[in-house]
């Protein structure tokens, strides 16, 4: 906190919306009319599932990042012939305990090893992966948007790295109307202003900030240019925040930035994960091609990524 407060302008990382009741609140979000991108992204895991289980092979470990809730992961778990195990990783982790435990119940046979860690740093696999079978990575619901371009390509970098042989399922969202864009991140109930403004409880609960929550207003806005949603906290008066003794002062209308979301044309996710090596497959959508999940393969031996 006190790197993102020190920042001009201010910003912090999105990953810090996940406590418990981030999580919880993400999942509300998910379940809203405005916010397409979980239905969308799930009618197309029911309908071409076994497409991807085919892609995924025999005894295969899945491992998931930023798994949530692990709503997805169950059709493509029913679809998938004999997967050696399933790794999700979170970095809620009450959250993500909650649910694999859950999970359990549903299939008693697979090997479920929930891991709590930060996939958008530099990452390694748990150890019982390295050097395991077919490692197929699952990125469902476009947290590949809230990377920038330079981010982005790092993670792909990482895949290819830790990976050889394997191969990734990413989803992501793609260019739209700005309309319903806007709605998605601005719903009627306010529950995305409520994640949004989750995160300065957090800092007043866990770092001992006193962020006036009156005085902070939920912002998101489609970027076109830019083909993305910015999302910020906009301050609505002059005022001073405490964070171990020091003091950080906003101005009024000044923001924390708290989130990107890039929208993507298919293309153009194909183009950046190949300037990493990694190589074109399948590609599935919906009818209104709102969504994508891209197949995306790792040579077993690359030649280092420029």
């Amino acid at each position: 906190m006190h790197a993102a407060l020190s920042s001009v302008p201010k910003r912090i990382s999105p990953k810090y919306f996940y406590d418990a009741q981030g999580s919880a609140l993400f999942d509300q979000i998910c379940a809203l009319p405005e916010y397409y991108p979980t239905r969308t992204e799930m009618s197309i895991l029911q309908n071409h599932a076994h497409d991807m289980a085919q892609c995924m092979g025999v005894h295969a470990d899945i491992i998931e990042f930023g798994a949530g809730s692990l709503q997805k992961i169950r059709w493509l778990l029913k679809a998938a012939a004999l997967p050696a195990r399933y790794v999700p990783i979170d970095i809620s982790g009450e959250h993500l305990q909650t649910a694999s435990s859950q999970l359990q119940t549903e299939f008693k046979d697979l090997l479920i090893q929930p891991q709590i860690s930060d996939y958008t740093a530099d990452w390694q696999l748990p150890p019982a992966l390295q050097g395991a079978g077919k490692r197929v990575i699952f990125f469902p619901g476009s947290t590949l948007g809230n990377f920038s371009p330079s981010q982005a390509h790092h993670f792909f970098q990482q895949c290819a790295q830790h990976l050889p042989g394997g191969a990734l399922l990413l989803g992501v969202d793609l260019i739209k109307a700005p309309e319903l864009l806007h709605a998605a991140y601005n719903d009627a109930q306010d529950v995305t202003a409520a994640f949004n403004l989750n995160l300065l409880a957090r800092a007043n609960r866990e770092l001992g900030t006193n962020f006036d929550m009156t005085q902070f207003a939920h912002s998101a806005f489609y970027n076109a240019p830019l083909q993305r949603i910015e999302m910020h906290l906009q301050s609505l008066c002059a005022q001073h925040v405490q964070l171990d003794g020091q003091r950080f002062d906003f101005a009024q209308g000044e923001t924390l930035h708290t989130e990107y979301s890039h929208k993507f044309t298919l293309t153009g996710v194909q183009q950046a994960a190949s300037m990493a090596g990694l190589q074109a497959g399948p590609v599935w959508t919906d009818p209104l091609q709102w969504f994508g999940l891209l197949w995306l393969n790792i040579p077993s031996t690359l030649e280092t990524a420029r």
